[in-house]
């Protein structure tokens, strides 16, 4: 909940060409509901940068006051939404089945989804991780639009970050279960982007905290374009 209409604008002209740099790397900015317009006119016609939002309902339409349907997005010329995020699951009671409906809703109305997965720190510390990832990533639809996020809860703004082999581990257990791509969110920065982009099973970063300044963000993506080149 960063950037209304007028920052986001800004901060999406900023970056606009930052394909150009990060050479091969899809860069994608997820702003609120009320500045996913704004940041398209920021980044204008030409660039290759994507905007998705930050979730969307199941349903078309209906009586669902304070929800956004992909139809909605879609005609913003949005690309894509983020679904089942660890503050919708820990916040606002989304639970597998929803976080289920709507990427399969997202994919079948033509969006790009990332759909987040994740174990809490005391879901870790029992031995859970496993069962929490197979009983998540279960519930995803398998689609060719569609891309995990793993992010470990206890690695989100607390600057905690799972070690390059915790998260390979991770990622490769979520590959075993689902053939989409995964992404790596907690905490990521320009620190620590090369050596988790570099293992084998981690395909790009969900990127929270440090997406917040351009500066740290376009690093991140240039990490990850210079371990793609490597």
């Amino acid at each position: 909940m960063y950037k209304g209409a007028h920052e986001a604008r800004a901060f999406a002209a900023r970056l606009r060409h930052l394909p150009d740099r990060a050479t091969d790397v899809d860069v994608v900015l997820c702003p609120p509901f009320v500045s996913l317009a704004a940041a398209l006119q920021g980044l204008g016609s030409e660039s290759r940068v994507q905007v998705y939002a930050q979730n969307v309902h199941w349903k078309l339409e209906g009586a669902f006051t304070g929800e956004i349907s992909a139809p909605m997005v879609l005609e913003l010329a949005v690309k894509g939404t983020i679904v089942g995020h660890s503050e919708r699951r820990q916040y606002f009671g989304e639970t597998d089945e929803t976080v289920g409906k709507r990427a399969a809703a997202a994919v079948e109305a033509g969006l790009n989804v990332i759909a987040c997965v994740g174990e809490t720190e005391s879901e870790r510390e029992r031995g859970e991780t496993e069962a929490v990832l197979e009983r998540q990533v279960r519930a995803i639809p398998v689609h060719d639009r569609l891309v995990i996020a793993y992010e470990p809860v206890w690695a989100i703004g607390t600057g905690k970050t799972a070690s390059p082999e915790m998260a390979q581990e991770a990622h490769a257990y979520v590959k075993s279960l689902h053939s989409a791509r995964v992404l790596y969110g907690g905490s990521v920065n320009p620190e620590n982007a090369a050596s988790l982009l570099a293992q084998p099973d981690v395909d790009g970063a969900l990127v929270g905290g440090a997406s917040l300044d351009p500066t740290l963000f376009e690093a991140i993506c240039l990490a990850a374009a210079k371990t793609l080149a490597a």
